[in-house]
C-alpha cells in the first residue's frame, strides 16, 4: 500500500488557510484577560462568550483516556457533521467516488449524494461480512473513502479483523471505520492502530454508550495529518460552549457510562431470551451493539402491532439482506419488560 495524503487532498483545500477567529488568535485560560476582539455582548450570563473553537478542554480529557494525542482529535455537530467534513476534504464532486458496504447506515449514502460523489455499494456477505474481494474490484483512481461500520448498524455484527486489515494494507484512500457501537462490543477499538495505518479514520460519538444523543458531539480520530487537513474547512465554532461543557462532566464520570453499559448488555440478553421463544421469530442475529435485528414472518405487519401497542421499533425490511427484519433497541429496564410482555401477547395471538 502506498498512501500519499496529499494525492487524496481537493486541490482547492490544500491551499486552503482555516478561518482564524479571534480566540484562536492566543492560548490562555482567560481568568485575567479582557475580552475585546470579538464584537461579543460583554455581559456575563454563561453564554455571551464564543467557545473555545479547539474544544481544549474536553480533547485533553479524550485523549488521555483514549490513549493518543490532542493532535489526532477532531470534534463536531454530530458525527454526521465529521462525516461531511471527510467528504468536503477528500472528496472532488462529480469526480472521485467513495465505496459502502449495505446494509449499512444510511447518512453514507445520502452525504454522498449531498456532495456530488458516486457512492459504490458493495453488499456484505450473506454473513454480514465485507466481501474484500468484490471490494477491490470496484476500486479505482478516483475512490477516496471506504467506509466500514463495526459494529455494523444494523445488522449489529463486528466485521473480521482480517478483513479490514487486508482493505487498510491495499487501499491507497482514506478508510473510515464508524465505531459508533464500539463501547457495547467486546472487540478492540482500531484507535490502537492508529500509528500502524495512515490511512486510517475512526468516527466515534457520544449519542450511544455515552447517552448524550441530545448535545450532538461527534469525533474523530486520525493521523495529526489529517486532522490538520480537515481542521481547514471545519467552521470555527462548530461545537457550541453548552455542549462542551456537558461533555466534559459526562466523559469525565467513566464509572457512571460503564455501568449504565453493563446494564444495558444485561437488559440486551434478557429480550434476545425472550425473542428467542417469540413465534414468529425465525432468526436472531448475533450483535455487539445496543440492539438487536431479528427477522420474522412479516415485519411490516409486526411493526404495525407493536405501534397501536404504544412500541416503536425499525423496520428494516427495505435494507439489502435484511428482509422481513425488525431492529430492537434496548431500552431501560421498564420498557424493555413492555416489549417483551407485547411480543408474549402477539406470540399467543398469532402463534403458528
Amino acid at each position: 500500500m502506498n498512501f500519499n495524503l496529499d494525492n487524496i487532498t481537493r486541490e482547492n483545500v490544500k491551499g486552503l488557510s482555516p478561518y482564524s477567529s479571534a480566540r484562536d488568535e492566543y492560548v490562555s485560560d482567560g481568568s485575567t484577560m479582557v475580552f475585546l476582539d470579538a464584537n461579543e455582548n460583554p455581559f456575563e450570563n454563561g453564554v455571551n462568550r464564543y467557545p473555545d473553537p479547539q474544544q481544549r478542554a474536553l480533547k485533553a480529557i479524550l485523549a488521555e483516556q483514549k490513549g493518543i494525542k490532542e493532535e489526532n482529535i477532531l470534534l463536531g455537530n454530530g458525527s454526521d457533521e465529521v462525516l461531511d467534513l471527510l467528504f468536503r476534504a477528500f472528496c472532488e464532486p462529480k469526480e472521485d467516488n467513495i465505496i459502502t458496504l449495505p446494509p449499512t447506515y444510511g447518512m453514507y449514502k445520502v452525504l454522498s449524494g449531498i456532495n456530488l460523489v458516486e457512492n459504490r455499494e458493495v453488499l456484505l456477505t450473506d454473513a454480514f461480512q465485507p466481501n474484500v474481494s468484490a471490494i477491490k474490484e470496484r476500486i479505482d483512481g478516483n475512490t477516496k473513502l471506504l467506509f466500514i461500520c463495526s459494529p455494523n448498524n444494523p445488522t449489529g455484527n463486528s466485521f473480521s479483523t482480517r478483513s479490514i486489515e487486508d482493505l487498510l494494507k491495499s487501499f491507497t484512500g482514506l478508510v473510515v471505520i464508524d465505531e459508533a457501537y464500539i463501547d457495547f462490543s467486546l472487540e478492540e477499538s482500531w484507535t490502537s492502530k492508529l500509528a500502524k495505518y495512515p490511512n486510517l479514520i475512526i468516527t466515534q460519538t457520544l449519542s450511544k454508550a455515552y447517552g448524550m444523543a441530545g448535545i450532538r458531539l461527534g469525533i474523530c480520530l486520525a493521523s495529526a495529518e489529517i486532522i490538520a487537513v480537515i481542521n481547514k474547512i471545519k467552521p470555527p465554532y462548530n461545537v457550541n460552549q453548552l455542549t462542551q461543557e456537558r461533555a466534559i462532566q459526562r466523559v469525565s464520570d467513566e464509572k457512571s457510562v460503564q455501568a449504565e453499559v453493563a446494564t444495558i448488555l444485561e437488559e440486551r440478553a434478557k429480550l434476545i431470551n425472550t425473542l428467542e421463544t417469540v413465534s414468529f421469530v425465525s432468526k436472531i442475529y448475533p450483535t455487539d451493539a445496543n440492539f438487536i435485528l431479528a427477522k420474522v414472518d412479516n415485519a411490516t405487519l409486526r411493526y404495525n402491532q407493536l405501534l397501536k401497542k404504544g412500541i416503536v421499533v425499525r423496520n428494516r425490511t427495505t435494507q439489502p439482506l435484511c428482509e422481513n427484519t425488525l431492529r430492537f433497541t434496548v431500552g431501560t429496564s421498564k420498557e424493555n419488560n413492555i416489549v417483551i410482555t407485547a411480543l408474549k401477547a402477539l406470540s399467543n395471538e398469532y402463534g403458528k
